[in-house]
């Protein structure tokens, strides 16, 4: 698995937490894995995949953790947010966009191994992908900030 790969699984993982109370969150990391395969035909009738997990156990193992790990920083994190974001509360901000914030600035702060600037680079290609028009720059103007 490529680390963009896990950087999106990750996020599709943290994003599903939102949704779920505390004491379903870690049964829900696990089933993440058994959702089956997702796809849509685009604009130009050519099948996409949106969704499949094909990992190895010990890639799956390396998610969970990670995921956890992201999650016990979540207030750290959304209160170096709240500190840059001018006007958008972490509250306020729509769930794909506050997901990609989580993780890039867990990468920011706590993951050594990703340069600041892959980890802004990916969470704005992952704002392209999943948010809407206007993401990319908000992620990016969030980021620009923090660092």
């Amino acid at each position: 698995m490529t680390r963009r790969e896990a950087r999106e699984h990750c996020f599709k993982m943290l994003f599903c937490q939102d949704f779920y109370p505390a004491e379903e969150k870690e049964e829900q990391l696990v089933r993440y894995f058994e959702a089956p395969l997702e796809d849509e035909t685009n604009k130009d009738g050519v099948d996409v995949v949106l969704h499949e997990v094909t990992a190895e156990d010990a890639d799956k193992k390396y998610l969970e953790e990670r995921v956890e790990k992201i999650m016990s920083y979540i207030p750290e994190i959304d209160e170096a947010i709240n500190g840059v974001a001018e006007g958008w509360k972490t509250g306020r901000m729509g769930k794909v966009e506050l997901t990609i914030l989580r993780l890039a600035v867990f990468e920011l702060k706590h993951d050594a191994e990703i340069p600041d600037k892959v980890a802004i680079n990916e969470a704005v290609e992952l704002a392209k992908k999943f948010g809407g028009d206007d993401a990319p720059a908000f992620v990016n103007g969030i980021l620009a900030k923090l660092v």
